[in-house]
């Protein structure tokens, strides 16, 4: 034990940490159903906004650019900033462009939103996360707050569908937006009167702006990269030449971390086993989980004609798993067994559930195919996400851990974009080859001629939903093989013990009351 270990003063925890988790909890879900939630609505949004097909994806894809692009830099921002300061502005931020995209009146305005909403979303993120790891390091204690969490960085999502449902069908399209002003200003001024951050958990170090500058664009690259493949095909110049791009900033980027005294994302963070294996796994899941609200969406509304309030509430089975996963299941054995017997089998079961959905026809049951599938998604990525979240600052020093939450997010968002315009392209081209097929059927007009469209539409999703069955395995791969940390509490470090061999210089933090 190293001199400074040894005379660094106890943890003392803040009395307040369970009343913080509340505002915490409440700017998260904010965060993730306002991913999803405009999934309902943008069928009605589309039309009174004149925007076309080919643009509509860039309502959804605008936000995860900038969300996705941004998030290394706000993370390190929180870090250096302060996570409270980062937190409540971000906070504000996102209220402001929530209330710019509620009264959009132009395709312009509404995208111009959306990415305003990803780069506040960047900010306050990270902050929530890495409050939530610097706050709780009592092992269950902390396994309870990241049930929490984790069951609503998981359903969140599913939520916003609901939510978007009721708002767009009894108000109008434009409340998926307002909805996020109270959400914003109750947590802001809680946060604001009870969060109290560790002493001495501020990074001070000066801001790597060549980083900022190259993992920025080469995260924007990709994103745009695989969005643009899905408009334009994989063999389009300039979306090849976004990809090499990507490749060349994002190396760019790991060199310069590699050699500059105060980087934006030390490698020590990305480079760790457990964190690392945490950050591909969940990416790869997310891919799979965006693209599937993306599809149930439209089978249900398109397909079988529900509305958008019974197409919200049909995810309900998905939410009822996932916080039964992450708060019943997750939560309680995280300090008795190790993160991976808990995300693998978790990844598995949603790929079961997954697998289910590959049968969908346009005439099938909800009860007998779609609700059973909703509730081992759900189960699965609850129980998954939950220790996910816990292990993503996993052993990282206070003074790293907003960048280290920071890269849970980019895994997430960058993988929800590149889920959409992956799993998209791969539907619309199953679409099309059906069409081609039929293309005596699809002429003939009438009854006939809808019915070979519907069959046409799930014949895509199914084709698609097959690849997210296998990513979802590959998931579970991971996080077997990479996820090697023993339970918490039976000698596994936690966030806040500066556990890296590069940080052992640092404290451990004590409240400042």
């Amino acid at each position: 034990m190293s001199k400074t270990a040894a005379t660094a003063p106890p943890v003392v925890a803040d009395p307040n940490r369970w009343k913080a988790l509340v505002f915490i909890a409440l700017a998260q879900l904010m965060v993730v159903l306002d991913a999803t939630i405009v999934n309902i609505a943008l069928p009605s949004a589309q039309t009174d906004l004149g925007i076309s097909d080919g643009n509509r994806q860039w309502v959804i894809t605008a936000y995860a650019l900038a969300f996705g692009g941004l998030l290394l830099f706000g993370g390190r921002i929180a870090d250096k900033w302060g996570r409270k300061n980062a937190f409540v502005v971000g906070l504000a931020g996102f209220a402001l462009a929530s209330a710019l995209g509620g009264a959009a009146t132009s395709e312009a305005m509404m995208l111009g939103a959306r990415a305003l909403q990803g780069a506040f979303g960047a900010l306050l993120a990270p902050a929530a996360l890495s409050l939530l790891a610097v706050s709780f390091t009592d092992a269950k204690e902390r396994a309870k707050a990241f049930g929490i969490y984790g069951a609503i960085a998981g359903g969140g999502g599913a939520v916003g569908l609901i939510l978007g449902g009721v708002l767009t069908e009894y108000l109008n399209w434009r409340w998926t937006f307002f909805v996020n002003i109270p959400f914003a200003i109750v947590a802001a001024v809680g946060a604001w009167m009870v969060i109290r951050e560790p002493v001495g958990s501020r990074n001070p170090a000066k801001l790597d702006v060549p980083g900022v500058l190259l993992s920025t664009t080469g995260l924007v690259s990709l994103v745009y990269g695989f969005t643009r493949a899905e408009s334009e095909g994989w063999a389009d110049p300039l979306t090849i030449g976004l990809f090499v791009a990507s490749a060349v900033l994002l190396l760019a980027f790991v060199y310069v971390e590699s050699k500059v005294k105060s980087p934006l994302l030390p490698l020590r963070v990305l480079l760790e086993r457990n964190r690392g294996g945490v950050y591909l796994s969940l990416g790869l899941a997310v891919i799979s989980m965006f693209g599937l609200f993306l599809f149930l969406t439209y089978y249900l509304q398109v397909v079988k004609g529900f509305s958008p309030v019974k197409t919200g509430f049909a995810f309900l089975p998905m939410i009822a798993g996932m916080i039964t996963g992450s708060t019943q299941i997750g939560a309680r054995l995280m300090t008795r067994v190790p993160p991976r017997l808990l995300m693998g089998p978790g990844f598995l079961v949603a790929a079961t559930g997954m697998l289910l959905l590959t049968q969908l026809e346009v005439g099938s049951s909800y009860p007998a195919l779609i609700l059973p599938a909703q509730l081992l998604l759900g189960l699965g990525m609850g129980t998954a996400f939950m220790p996910a979240m816990s292990l993503a600052t996993h052993g990282v020093n206070p003074a790293d851990a907003g960048v280290a939450s920071a890269m849970v997010n980019t895994s997430q968002q960058v993988g929800g974009a590149i889920g959409t315009a992956l799993l998209n392209t791969i539907a619309a081209s199953a679409t099309t080859a059906y069409l081609t097929d039929h293309a005596a059927e699809a002429a003939a007009g009438g009854p006939a001629a809808q019915l070979v469209q519907a069959k046409a539409m799930v014949e895509g999703y199914s084709s698609a939903i097959w690849w997210a069955v296998g990513i979802l395995v590959i998931s579970a791969g991971i996080a077997f093989t990479l996820i090697t940390t023993g339970r918490p509490g039976a000698g596994a470090p936690t966030a806040g013990s500066g556990s890296d061999s590069e940080d052992a210089e640092f404290k451990i933090p004590v409240i400042a009351h």
